[in-house]
């Protein structure tokens, strides 16, 4: 019995983190989904007014950067945190991501710092989808090992920056202190200069 109780333990944290997520974010005045109440499994224009809207979109590509990344963080951790939990970890900290995501502090901060001008935030089933983006990513590292997983990073890097002018990379640097440069050529891109 104990070790059946070990084996779920994982799973019902898991839920747990998915369920205090959607609470906090429906709390936080998140709409379940899009205003219209459509739901789209994608959506593939980054800077249009849809975007965070439905189950995954071009950002969700940089969410399963986060997967790769807590995974590759939390390796080390291996010997005492079995994969399981490593995993539930991940999407704990992905559900904390969101949820402070969508604060309006950060709202505003992806409005006045990034090219992000008509961000309102996400709806719950986005934060959704990016669990499950990041959750994919955690997964594709575990499987693919260190040098593929960083080489599969950096690819994923590239064809955001080369599709959609944005990366995890470059939205980091962007909210952390932003360049007029980057800024601009985003900007450029979209016709808004």
């Amino acid at each position: 019995m104990n070790n059946e109780i070990k084996r779920f333990a994982p799973l019902v944290g898991l839920v747990l983190v998915v369920l205090g997520m959607c609470f906090q974010l429906r709390n936080q005045g998140r709409l379940w989904l899009a205003k219209d109440g459509t739901l789209k499994f994608w959506i593939s224009d980054a800077w249009g007014g849809d975007n965070s809207q439905h189950f995954t979109d071009p950002y969700s590509f940089s969410h399963i950067l986060h997967g790769m990344v807590f995974f590759g963080a939390l390796w080390f951790f291996r010997k005492y945190i079995s994969l399981g939990w490593r995993f539930v970890i991940s999407i704990a900290v992905e559900a904390l991501w969101e949820i402070l995501e969508n604060t309006q502090m950060v709202i505003d901060r992806y409005r006045e710092a990034t090219a992000a001008l008509g961000y309102f935030g996400d709806t719950v089933v986005n934060c959704l989808g990016d669990l499950v983006s990041c959750g994919i990513g955690f997964m594709i590292a575990y499987y693919l090992g260190f040098w593929r997983s960083v080489a599969l990073f950096l690819l994923i890097e590239l064809a955001l920056i080369l599709t959609i002018k944005d990366s995890l990379l470059i939205n980091i640097i962007m909210i952390i202190y932003p360049l007029d440069a980057i800024k601009n050529w985003q900007t450029s891109f979209l016709g808004l200069i």
